[in-house]
């Protein structure tokens, strides 16, 4: 082999090496960037929250504690090709293996993760409400309150400040941290017109009562009791007090009305005490619920049983049950019991 031959070969040789390393280098490099140059340390997914102005050196130490980083001249390559400078707000969850490009694309377009949002019907007041809320959003408590009592701002879903509360319904929501108050009032009225269909709508309309009303009449229902089968005997007694022009006389609403919600006796100065919420002295239904109310106990409204209850009171076995009358005499027969046993557990308030 003469040497022209032998340099031809070791020059082709040569360049067909170092296109090798270089589609190596290319497919390593693409390899960090698409799939893989991050790895959970414990296996496990991660989510973070940044807030207005986090820095983006603090985001990077956040995913550090938790991710280790296979190629830190890779990553910051990429974090120069991506021009990642700043953060996008928001919270953003990441899977336990990614590539470069899946953190530093989403924080820079803020590609959020939506979070759950939840809210059960132990939830009262309206400041309970918006620190629940609060709790699960960048949005500030205040915030929320201040919508929950602009009638002027409610007004665009045939709400006002009593009856704000109707819009919301104890689930599970999926919604982005970063939503703002009237998105989330955006987001509660899908969910209320999509509950409150033709059917129900017209299920209401056979009682005699609005939607809101028949929230309002569940949240006292759901306030008397956590037994299931009760609801609907309890929500046609209501109505049948309402159908006669009786004070509803729910103790729920007295308790509403002071504020005293760890009473365990409703006393006299409760039910005497000058509130629209409190149904021992003002006719009807309150202004507005009384609890964020569960769709299963509006539901039980709707299909009230018929009977002719008129009176109810707490079991005297304390079994967390209620006996229903329909006399004043077997109420009252009831009642006494029912009070010697809160006397002999000495049960005052």
């Amino acid at each position: 082999m003469n040497k022209q031959r032998l340099y031809i070969i070791l020059s082709v040789t040569a360049v067909l090496l170092c296109l090798l390393c270089a589609g190596i280098y290319k497919g390593v490099r693409r390899y960090r960037y698409t799939r893989s140059n991050l790895i959970s340390l414990d296996g496990k997914e991660h989510g973070y929250y940044v807030y207005p102005d986090t820095p983006l050196d603090s985001v990077f130490v956040w995913v550090q504690r938790d991710y280790t980083v296979t190629s830190m001249h890779a990553f910051r390559k990429d974090l120069k090709h991506v021009g990642l400078h700043e953060p996008k707000v928001g919270y953003y969850h990441f899977p336990a293996e990614m590539g470069d490009r899946t953190l530093m694309m989403r924080l820079r377009q803020g590609e959020q993760t939506p979070v759950r949002l939840r809210f059960s019907h132990v939830t009262r007041t309206n400041e309970q409400l918006a620190a629940r809320l609060a709790s699960q959003l960048l949005i500030d408590s205040a915030s929320i309150i201040s919508l929950l009592q602009d009638d002027a701002f409610l007004s665009r879903y045939g709400m006002n400040t009593e009856t704000a509360r109707c819009l919301f319904l104890p689930d599970t929501y999926e919604v982005y941290w970063t939503m703002t108050g009237e998105q989330l009032f955006d987001r509660m009225e899908r969910e209320y017109k999509r509950f409150w269909n033709d059917d129900r709508l017209a299920q209401a309309k056979a009682l005699g009562l609005t939607p809101q009303q028949v929230y309002t009449l569940a949240s006292i229902v759901t306030s008397e009791t956590n037994t299931k089968w009760e609801y609907p005997i309890i929500a046609g007694l209501y109505l049948n007090r309402m159908r006669i022009g009786m004070h509803l006389q729910a103790c729920p609403t007295a308790v509403y009305a002071t504020r005293k919600f760890n009473a365990r006796r409703v006393t006299h100065e409760m039910t005497s005490y000058p509130s629209p919420y409190n149904t021992y002295i003002n006719p009807g239904l309150p202004p507005g619920p009384i609890r964020i109310t569960p769709a299963e106990v509006i539901d039980s409204t709707l299909h009230a049983t018929k009977s002719r209850y008129i009176y109810m009171c707490a079991n005297p076995d304390f079994s967390g049950t209620h006996v229903f009358s329909e006399t004043y005499s077997k109420h009252a027969a009831t009642g006494r019991e029912y009070h010697r046993e809160l006397n002999k557990r000495k049960i005052r308030k």
